[in-house]
C-alpha cells in the first residue's frame, strides 16, 4: 500500500529554480567593471573635447597671425620672433620664424601657437611675398 505524498512535497521535490548568491556576486563584478568602464570613458571623453575646442581657438588665432603677416605691407624680418595675443579671453603665446625661400621674391613663414601648458601647439607654415 502506498502512502499518500505529504503537500509540501511538490514544492521542495523540484530542483529549485533561480540565481545563486555566487552567481549574483559574479554578475555584479562583472556589471560593475564595465560600469567603471563607461566612467573612464566619459573622463577621457571629456578631456578630448577640451583639448579640441583649446585647438580650434588656436587654429583660428594662427589664421588670424597670418592674415595680419600676408596683409602687412612690409614684409616680416627674417630670423625669429616670439610674442603673446589675447583671443577668445585667453592668453596665446606664438612664435613665428620667417625664412629666405630659393626664389627670393618669397619667403616662408613657420608659425607656433600655443595656449595650454600639457596641449598640442598649432603650427602653421605659409609663404608670403616679398614685394
Amino acid at each position: 500500500m502506498k502512502h499518500p505524498a505529504p503537500a509540501c512535497a511538490g514544492r521542495w521535490g523540484k530542483k529549485e529554480q533561480g540565481f545563486t548568491l555566487l552567481e549574483m556576486l559574479v554578475a555584479l563584478a562583472v556589471f560593475s567593471l564595465a560600469a567603471l568602464a563607461l566612467v573612464r570613458l566619459q573622463g577621457v571623453t571629456l578631456r578630448t573635447a577640451a583639448d579640441l575646442d583649446s585647438k580650434a581657438l588656436g587654429q583660428i588665432v594662427a589664421r588670424n597671425l597670418m592674415v595680419e603677416v600676408q596683409t602687412d605691407p612690409a614684409p616680416p624680418s627674417l630670423g625669429k620672433e616670439e610674442g603673446e595675443v589675447e583671443n577668445g579671453g585667453r592668453r596665446w603665446r606664438w612664435s613665428r620664424e620667417v625664412k629666405a625661400m630659393d626664389d627670393k621674391r618669397l619667403l616662408q613663414v613657420d608659425l607656433t601657437v600655443d595656449g595650454q601648458p600639457g596641449a598640442s601647439p598649432v603650427v602653421l607654415s605659409f609663404v608670403r611675398v616679398v614685394q
